[in-house]
């Protein structure tokens, strides 16, 4: 019998590729985790107007604003919170956005914006802390007592907003705007791949937790939906 002995060269080359490949499997799987989870969290919570289950209260998420009116993109939002308050699927509308600055102020702007379209200034609530989706998600659930929403923003960003208000403890459903997809390349496109980068900060926010800005509790929800009874 003859034995063939292979190079000890060739078995190293060999041992090294296969850690090679498994090393890139690995990080490959990794890197894709954020996203996967952010897709995962909001598979079967995306709805529509007609048929996302009831909430005691919508969070609108802010999207800028120019002077005292909306951006387009924000103004889409509020139609649909709008669209979901008169078919009876909310009882009030959380308004959270960016007042960080003089001179800038989303929350009240939106609230306008629904108030003059009809919905009682009574059922609208201001977070005027709600900097980005992360806070606006922990702000609903700490400050303002909100366990069960309705989440409300354009349909590319509603999963990342669904997976971290269940991070927050909030138990969302989505409506998502789309009706700008292809009527607006620039913002549409722009915030379709910018959240695939934000899922990796999404999900280092819902491992770490950072608290955003609290302050005392707020009564604005409970009082608003004790009227609505």
């Amino acid at each position: 019998m003859t034995w063939v002995t292979r190079p000890t060269g060739l078995l190293r080359g060999r041992r090294r590729q296969r850690v090679a490949f498994q090393a890139t499997a690995l990080l490959t799987v990794l890197g894709l985790a954020p996203v996967t989870w952010v897709y995962i969290a909001g598979t079967g919570r995306m709805r529509g107007v007609a048929d996302v289950p009831p909430a005691p209260v919508a969070l609108v998420l802010g999207a800028g604003v120019w002077g005292d009116q909306p951006s387009r993109l924000l103004a889409r939002r509020l139609d649909v919170s709008l669209a979901l308050y008169r078919a009876g699927k909310v009882k009030v509308l959380l308004v959270s956005g960016d007042h960080g600055r003089a001179g800038y102020n989303e929350p009240d702007v939106m609230r306008r914006y629904l108030v003059e379209r009809g919905v009682p200034e009574g059922q609208v609530v201001a977070d005027y802390a709600g900097f980005s989706t992360w806070d606006s998600c922990v702000r609903a659930k700490r400050i303002f007592g909100v366990d069960k929403a309705i989440v409300v923003s354009q349909r590319f960003h509603l999963r990342r907003a669904l997976a971290l208000c269940d991070a927050a403890g909030v138990d969302a459903y989505g409506v998502g705007d789309d009706s700008m997809h292809g009527e607006l390349v620039g913002p549409t496109l722009f915030g379709g791949a910018r959240e695939i980068l934000a899922a990796y900060k999404a999900a280092g926010e819902a491992v770490l937790r950072p608290d955003p800005v609290l302050g005392p509790r707020e009564a604005g929800v409970e009082e608003a939906l004790a009227a609505a009874r």
